[in-house]
C-alpha cells in the first residue's frame, strides 16, 4: 500500500476514520490492517487510560464520535471510581532508592512516608513498625485479590507491619499493578508494589534489618466516570451486545487497545449488516477496579430474555509474544498465546472453527465458572445463556511498558476476522 494511500484511510483524527468507515465492505485484508493499527495508534495518542482520568475521557469521546458517525445512538452511565495522583513514590534504604507503585486503593504516607526496619515478610515473628516486604512467585500478577498476593499482605498487616511492599516477579521484571475492588473500604496501611529488576538491594536489607523509608504521597478520592453505551435498533426482538472494557492503569496499548481495535472493527461490520439483532455497544470504565464499570452497565443492560448473544472481548486480544533471553525480552511477530476463548454449550463448535489457526484462540473452552474471566464471570453468573469471551495477560500486562511495542495491526486482524466468522455462524442460527 502506498504512503498516501495509508494516510488516505488513517488520516488525523476522527474524521480519517470517518472516510476509512465509508468505505468498509470494501476494504482489502492490508487495508484492514491499517485501518487497525490506525486505532491502535490512536488510543495510544491518549496516554495514561485510569478510570475518569483526562486519558479514559479523552478516549470515551473519541469513541462516542467514531460510533455515532456510523449511525449508532450513544450514552454515557456515569459512576464514581477511585482514583490517586502521585507526588511521590519511593522507596528508600540507605542511599539507594527506587520508584514504587502505589497500590490501590491507595492509603498514602504523607510526604515524610512511613519510617521502619526492612522486614521479609517470609520471615516468622513480629513485625511491629517494619516496612514489610512480600516478594511474590513468577507469575502474570493480575489482581490483589489473588490469594497468594492476599494471603502473605493480610498476614504481614496481622503481625503489625506498619507498611507493605509487594514484588511482582514477573517475566519483564518490571513493576505490575492489580485491579483491586472499589465496593470494600481501602488498605489500613499503606502498600507499594516495587520492581523485581530494583529490588535486589532492599531484599538485602531485609534480610538483615536495615532501615527503610516509604513515601507514597499525592492527592486522591473518588470521580466521576463513564461507560460509553452505543445503540442500533432495528426493531428486533432480541438484541447482540458487545462489551470491552477501555480503562486501565497505564497505557493499555495491547492489553486493552487491541480488544477495543477489534471491538471496533465487529462494531463498524454489524452497522452495515443487519443480523435481525438490534445492536448494544459498551465500553466500559473501572475496569481496574474489579469491573466496576461492567457491574453498572449489568443492572441496565437487555435481560437475558431479551439477549441473543453477549460477547465480550476483554484483556490483551492480540499481543505480541516475546522470548525470554537473560535480562530482557526479545520481540517475536507472533502473539502470544497466553489468552482464553470461551463460548457456552450451544455456540461453542461454531466458535472453534471460526478460530481455528489462531494461537490460544483454537482451543475454546464450555464457558463456565472456572473458564470465563473479567467481566464476563458477572454476566453468566446473572443467567445470560448465550455467551463468547476472550481475556488474556501478556508479558507486559498491567505494566508501564504495554506500549506500541506489544501491539499491531498484524496481530489483530486474525482475531478480528475469527469474531466475524463467529458473529455470522451464531447469528444465522
Amino acid at each position: 500500500m502506498s504512503s498516501s494511500r495509508r494516510g488516505f484511510l488513517i488520516g488525523g483524527g476522527v474524521g480519517g476514520f470517518a472516510v476509512a468507515a465509508s468505505s468498509a465492505a470494501t476494504l482489502d485484508a492490508g487495508e484492514d490492517q491499517a485501518w487497525l493499527q490506525a486505532i491502535l495508534e490512536r488510543y495510544d495518542r491518549f496516554g495514561v487510560k485510569a478510570s475518569g482520568g483526562p486519558g479514559d475521557g479523552a478516549c470515551g469521546e473519541w469513541l462516542e464520535t467514531l460510533l455515532a458517525q456510523w449511525g449508532y445512538a450513544c450514552t454515557r452511565q456515569t459512576f464514581e471510581a477511585p482514583w490517586f495522583e502521585v507526588a511521590r513514590a519511593t522507596l528508600s534504604s540507605g542511599e539507594t532508592q527506587a520508584l514504587v507503585a502505589p497500590q490501590a486503593i491507595v492509603e498514602p504516607t504523607g510526604p515524610g512516608g512511613v519510617k521502619g526496619p526492612l522486614r521479609l515478610a517470609s520471615d516468622h515473628g513480629d513485625l511491629a513498625g517494619s516496612i514489610a516486604v512480600i516478594v511474590l512467585p513468577y507469575k502474570r500478577w493480575a489482581s490483589l485479590s489473588d490469594p497468594e498476593v492476599a494471603r502473605p499482605l493480610t498476614d504481614a498487616f496481622d503481625r503489625k507491619a506498619a507498611a507493605a511492599v509487594l514484588v511482582t516477579t514477573g517475566p519483564t521484571g518490571e513493576a505490575i499493578a492489580l485491579n483491586v475492588t472499589a465496593e470494600k473500604p481501602g488498605l489500613k496501611q499503606p502498600v507499594a508494589i516495587l520492581a523485581p529488576k530494583d529490588a535486589r538491594t532492599f531484599l538485602i536489607g531485609a534480610a538483615v534489618g536495615r532501615s527503610g523509608t516509604l513515601i507514597v504521597d499525592g492527592e486522591g478520592g473518588r470521580r466521576s466516570a463513564f461507560n460509553l453505551i452505543a445503540r442500533l435498533d432495528r426493531k428486533a426482538p432480541k438484541t447482540l451486545i458487545l462489551s470491552t472494557p477501555r480503562s486501565g492503569w497505564f497505557g493499555c496499548a495491547a492489553e486493552r487497545g487491541s480488544g477495543l481495535a477489534v471491538w471496533l472493527f465487529l462494531a463498524r461490520w454489524l452497522a452495515g449488516a443487519d443480523h435481525g439483532v438490534n445492536l448494544e455497544l459498551i465500553a466500559t470504565s473501572g475496569h481496574e477496579y474489579d469491573y466496576l464499570g461492567g457491574a453498572h452497565y449489568l443492572s441496565t443492560a437487555p435481560g437475558p430474555d431479551q439477549t441473543r448473544l453477549w460477547v465480550h472481548i476483554g484483556a490483551s486480544a492480540a499481543a505480541r509474544d516475546w522470548h525470554e533471553f537473560g535480562p530482557g525480552l526479545r520481540a517475536l511477530p507472533s502473539a502470544d498465546s497466553q489468552r482464553v476463548l470461551s463460548a457456552t454449550q450451544d455456540i461453542v463448535g461454531k466458535v472453534r472453527t471460526a478460530f481455528q489457526g489462531v494461537s490460544g484462540l483454537e482451543a475454546t473452552y464450555v464457558a463456565d465458572r472456572m473458564s470465563v474471566g473479567g467481566e464476563l464471570s458477572n454476566v453468566l453468573a446473572a443467567g445470560y445463556r448465550s455467551l463468547i469471551g476472550l481475556y488474556g495477560a501478556h508479558r507486559y500486562f498491567h505494566t508501564q511498558h504495554d506500549d506500541l511495542r506489544c501491539a499491531s495491526g498484524h496481530l489483530v486482524e486474525p482475531v478480528a476476522l475469527g469474531f466475524r466468522k463467529a458473529l455470522t455462524a451464531c447469528l444465522a442460527a
